[in-house]
């Protein structure tokens, strides 16, 4: 069956359940109504029906604008330059983009529920724990500078700012791979 019959089919009910509620309401009300009441009510009818034609137009507008921004937001977070991370305040990952799955090396939907800080090197765990505790104890934006790595592999020197959500008491991080930065400063040094 394709979405045109779907439409069908639940219009059809629609209707059948209106009349079967219409028919129960007439039985109820067992009122004469003169012509001039019918035209009354006829008008009333035609006025409502395009009341509702340009109500759903409006809701096949508002979808449309809802489609395009969710668009824009997929390409703007899913496909960024920088990983994005959505924290919990134990430090699992509830979100994260493209971009973060390939700072940890691993597919993105492997990634959901693990916590963030299995990808920190052990020498960057200090500080990357007082930035984590800064976040949720300061409700300001705060950054650091770690080493990621995965058993005791290491990944990338990273930039991270981060900052606490409102009620739910996440933590969204922006996370920035600086290891050509890193290399180029010590090239200019040595």
């Amino acid at each position: 069956m394709n979405k045109k019959e779907q439409e069908l089919t639940e219009r059809q009910l629609l209707r059948l359940k209106a009349e079967e509620k219409l028919k129960e309401i007439q039985r109820k009300d067992k009122v004469k109504i003169t012509e001039s009441e019918s035209k009354k009510l006829l008008h009333e009818l035609q006025v409502h029906q395009i009341e509702l034609e340009m109500q759903n137009e409006e809701l096949k507008e508002a979808y449309d604008t809802t489609e395009t921004a969710l668009k824009k937001y997929t390409m703007l977070y899913d496909f960024a330059p920088m990983g994005y991370f959505t924290l919990d305040k134990d430090g699992s990952i509830v979100e994260l983009n493209f971009t973060g799955a390939d700072l940890l090396g691993e597919k993105r939907f492997t990634l959901v529920n693990h916590n963030f800080k299995l990808f920190i090197a052990k020498e960057s765990q200090d500080v990357f724990n007082r930035f984590f505790n800064r976040i949720f104890t300061g409700n300001v934006k705060e950054s650091c500078e770690v080493m990621l790595a995965y058993d005791n592999n290491p990944l990338c020197h990273v930039y991270i700012e981060g900052v606490a959500t409102g009620d739910d008491r996440n933590c969204l991080l922006s996370v920035i791979d600086i290891t050509g930065l890193k290399k180029t400063v010590q090239s200019k040094k040595g």
